[in-house]
């Protein structure tokens, strides 16, 4: 027990001083709802949160809104500045399709110990939501997206640090707490 001036209450000092970064990626294909739970992600963790999409080229946003799936050449430059920025703070939530085992190690270049938080469903179902969120929104990515985007999707590794969860059968609330319980187990495993 440490006391402050003397007649003061007691106060105590528990536990050591933080040693562990929370660098999140919620990642998935377009409509998955990476953005919405993401920002639920950050609230819980009383994170900094931002959209990946703010770090595309004005060429790629041209691209995705013609349908056009993006090429590698397209995201590696995209990959490096997400990247930068989740390293470049302690606590970050960042929106990211990281559709690709080489996309996640390209953002793991620059945060090691980043923990990803796969966003699935079938495609049939984000389907429905992209419609909805191209009619409600105008958001560029639309369906035409989705065959490209499901084809070249590689879920998470055994070796890679993170959990998968269906959208489908959980909210933004229940999918917030899954990926809370999924980082304190990293921090609580030691993982970095």
């Amino acid at each position: 027990m440490t006391t402050g001036q003397p007649g003061s209450l007691p106060f105590y000092l528990v536990g050591s001083p933080r040693l562990w970064t929370m660098h999140v990626v919620v990642m998935g294909v377009t409509g998955c709802g990476k953005t919405t739970a993401g920002l639920r992600i950050a609230e819980e963790l009383r994170a900094e949160f931002v959209d990946a999409d703010e770090f595309h080229s004005p060429d790629a946003v041209a691209k995705m809104a013609a349908d056009v799936p993006l090429t590698d050449d397209d995201r590696w430059p995209w990959l490096d500045r997400v990247g930068e920025w989740l390293a470049g703070g302690q606590d970050r939530v960042v929106a990211c399709s990281a559709l690709k085992r080489a996309y996640r190690d390209a953002i793991r270049q620059h945060a090691p110990g980043a923990i990803f938080i796969h966003l699935h469903a079938p495609q049939e179902t984000l389907e429905a939501r992209v419609r909805r969120r191209s009619e409600t929104t105008g958001h560029y990515a639309g369906t035409g997206l989705l065959d490209s985007q499901f084809a070249t999707l590689e879920p998470l590794a055994p070796d890679e640090l993170g959990v998968g969860v269906d959208v489908g059968e959980h909210d933004p609330q229940a999918v917030a707490l899954i990926a809370r319980a999924a980082i304190d187990a990293a921090r609580d495993s030691g993982a970095r």
